[in-house]
């Protein structure tokens, strides 16, 4: 039988490997303006003005249950929320700044409100934390990426920064029950602390944290679906891509340029089937609603990830099966799961060397049934071998989609993963995941 993978994690983390799909909420003043996240550092706002916005700060529409409502709609199985982001303002009763939502027009503690129903609705909650921040006055602002430049009134002191930091960090970790992820971003000094995540550790057990914070933490963040295409392999850490369903914007952007269903839905699949987790990313409106684009959008991904789901957990990633580069393979048992991560150049599709025939063979889409054979194709020719060959495909009626083919098998040959000597696709696999899943090492958010 296959070799099955050991799970990432043998504790509270576990969950990790079993939620797979994930819905990022990026909101904050910069929703205000409808512009952008880092409106204050790509557009050059004055400090002073930027926080200004703090006395137009009221999401008086913001409803949590309404948030569940559309992330449970849409197939998400936890949330990763952005208490604070790179402009410093604060989403939650911290009392390390006054820069945050009690002081502003709102007055109400918002993570806490989210937070209450998360936990009565059993959705495991995780928390973004930016560490560059904008309006600290003891953040060494010097201009870096992601940086504003050295401000006057500032009294730089990592040192003290740092200390802040871990008080805000001791405070989302206590006062706000259970929390199963700690999202860092922008550590730009680069800074190695090993005591910061070690308070997460020690108050919430079941939190997974990232490895943009203060060391290398559980698992890696490609963002942007910043990776080489040709990276057929599957992932050898623990992983979670990330991607907002708008291309310029994670926070709410009035004018967005959004990514087609397809395309989203393809690259959810090509992650999830190499064994990743995906965080799909949408920004409220500065009133607390999601918007009808946005929530559209997660319906239709919605809908079809939960008719592919199946094909994603507690699988092997399964690429040694055929020698066709153009799909990717997921395997339970005898059952084998064929994703078309990529555009579809034909209605068919053949898996050499596998020349046994399925029992049944389901289009997980919408539950039709797919047309197979076993014969010796003309591209073959050279192989003289006959191969399973699926035809008849919908490529064209279902375009806007990733398809996913469940092939159920009465047996499959023991050494068929071993014996085909197939080692172009996984010669260089862990070099080429290490660059995917260090990607967001380069990219700038």
């Amino acid at each position: 039988m296959m070799k099955q993978r050991s799970p990432w994690f043998s504790d509270a983390r576990q969950w990790f490997e079993k939620r797979r799909l994930g819905l990022f909420l990026h909101w904050g003043l910069y929703a205000i303006e409808g512009c952008h996240e880092q409106q204050q550092w790509r557009y050059h706002v004055d400090r002073n003005q930027y926080q200004k916005l703090i006395k137009k700060w009221n999401p008086t529409r913001f409803d949590p249950d309404a948030w569940l409502d559309i992330a449970e709609r849409a197939g998400m199985e936890y949330l990763c929320f952005t208490t604070k982001h790179h402009d410093g303002f604060c989403l939650w009763d911290t009392k390390l700044t006054s820069f945050n939502t009690m002081n502003s027009a709102y007055g109400k503690d918002i993570l806490a409100m989210l937070a209450e129903a998360c936990h009565r609705r059993h959705m495991p909650l995780c928390l973004y934390y930016s560490v560059v921040d904008w309006h600290q006055p003891n953040y060494p602002n010097q201009g870096r990426h992601h940086e504003l430049p050295a401000q006057s009134e500032d009294d730089p002191n990592w040192n003290q920064y740092v200390a802040c930091l871990k008080g805000q960090v001791h405070e989302l970790c206590t006062n706000y029950g259970e929390i199963h992820g700690f999202w860092w971003d922008m550590n730009v000094p680069e800074a190695v602390d090993h005591s910061v995540n070690a308070i997460i550790r020690k108050h919430q057990p079941a939190a997974v944290i990232n490895n943009r914070g203060f060391d290398q933490g559980d698992f890696s963040t490609p963002e942007r679906d910043f990776d080489n295409d040709a990276n057929r392999c599957a992932f050898t850490r623990p992983t979670e891509a990330c991607q907002s369903v708008g291309s310029e914007s994670w926070g709410y952007r009035e004018r967005e340029n959004y990514f087609t269903d397809r395309y989203l839905m393809q690259r959810i699949d090509h992650y999830l089937a190499r064994g990743a987790n995906y965080l799909l990313n949408i920004g409220p409106h500065a009133d607390g609603t999601i918007g009808d684009i946005e929530r559209g959008m997660l319906e239709r991904i919605g809908a079809w990830y939960r008719g592919t789901r199946e094909s994603f957990v507690d699988v092997e990633f399964a690429v040694r099966l055929t020698s066709n580069q153009e799909v990717l393979l997921t395997r339970r048992g005898n059952v084998v799961y064929v994703h078309l991560d990529n555009d579809p150049i034909s209605s068919g599709v053949k898996l050499p060397p596998i020349d046994v025939m399925p029992t049944r063979a389901t289009l997980l889409n919408d539950g039709r049934p797919v047309t197979c054979e076993v014969s010796l194709l003309p591209s073959e020719h050279l192989t003289g071998k006959p191969c399973l060959w699926l035809r008849g495909l919908p490529t064209n009626e279902l375009a806007n989609t990733a398809l996913v083919i469940k092939l159920e098998f009465e047996t499959l040959p023991e050494t068929l993963p071993d014996t085909l000597g197939i080692t172009t696709r996984a010669d260089d696999c862990d070099t080429q995941v290490d660059r995917e899943i260090h990607a967001d090492d380069t990219r700038l958010r």
